[in-house]
């Protein structure tokens, strides 16, 4: 028996139950993962609330997951490698990372041979593979252009400046508070805006990219914030707001002004070079800022945290 956190209904924190649960059995092209630590995301707080209608209860959420292969039938991974996933159905078409085993398709699993601590491999996968390929599959970032990401201080606008930064870009990050900017600066930014919601009246050099990860509220500023021929990555929903009530192509994207998301699926997340973006880690190249620390029974507690915004990082649960 393993243990997990179950949802049987959508609402708030509370409604996630710690439960005993049986092991699950891989079958071939699949893989037995003992759970060491996975990373809250915004996507397992909306479905918790009840926002992914495709999602049926009861459920393990949790769209990531870091540990150790514990099975592997067809001998795609030895007994004991050191193992990240991400995406791929886990925790909406089946049970995912918020337990001490989850059961995974093969062809969704990256070995990871840098040796970092658990917290820090925990915080990884779905992170990184977000600020990865938002930056260089959706926004093409190319070495000297000018890159605003509008929600700095969220976790993936944490890594999406150092990746960027390392990358030869040059980073201004957006916070709504002015005592981030050295806090920014460290991580990557090259300059910090504070965000009022109005960066584009701010006047200046206009961006050749812009990260959006606050979402809608401020996504027609961004759009003003790019230069002609430039992008605008939509990638996130720190503001909680998935849609505009009203939304007019003509008025609101300027002329020659290009508009994209990035969700990333398995694709994504198998071309994300994690195990020379760990290396970095170890390096010292790239800083991963972890908010808050958890274990699987505080579950409630670190989605309370995750639902304030308070974290100041990536949130991690160990098992």
């Amino acid at each position: 028996m393993m243990k997990a956190a179950v949802i049987y209904q959508a609402g708030g924190p509370e409604v996630l139950k710690i439960e005993q649960r049986p092991i699950p059995t891989p079958t071939p092209g699949q893989v037995l993962i003992q759970v060491k630590a996975f990373g809250l995301n915004r996507s397992e707080l909306f479905t918790r609330q009840g926002h992914s209608p495709n999602v049926k209860f009861p459920r393990v959420l949790g769209i990531e997951a870091t540990g150790i292969v514990a099975s592997c039938p067809s001998n795609e991974f030895k007994k004991g490698d050191m193992v990240v996933t991400a995406m791929g159905g886990m925790g909406r078409d089946f049970d995912g990372g918020y337990a001490e085993y989850t059961c995974v398709s093969a062809a969704n699993v990256q070995v990871i041979k840098t040796e970092l601590s658990w917290e820090v491999l925990g915080a990884m996968p779905e992170m990184l593979q977000t600020a990865w390929g938002a930056l260089f599959k959706a926004l093409r970032l190319g070495v000297g252009e000018r890159l605003l990401i509008r929600g700095g201080t969220s976790s993936v606008g944490l890594a999406a400046a150092a990746i960027a930064r390392n990358h030869g870009g040059y980073v201004t990050s957006t916070s709504r508070r002015a005592d981030r900017d050295a806090f920014l600066k460290e991580r990557g930014a090259h300059e910090v805006l504070v965000d009022d919601g109005d960066i584009a009246g701010k006047g200046g050099e206009k961006w050749d990219k812009v990260l959006e990860l606050i979402g809608t509220s401020t996504l027609r500023d961004s759009l003003r914030c790019v230069k002609e021929g430039g992008c605008v990555c939509m990638a996130g929903i720190v503001g909680n707001k998935w849609s505009f009530d009203e939304f007019s192509p003509m008025e609101d994207i300027p002329t020659a002004v290009n508009l994209t998301t990035y969700s990333g699926g398995p694709d994504e997340f198998m071309v994300t070079p994690l195990e020379e973006l760990a290396r970095q880690v170890k390096e010292g190249k790239l800083k991963i800022q972890i908010g808050r620390v958890f274990k699987l029974d505080d579950i409630v507690e670190a989605h309370r945290v995750m639902e304030e915004n308070s974290a100041g990082g990536k949130i991690v649960v160990l098992t």
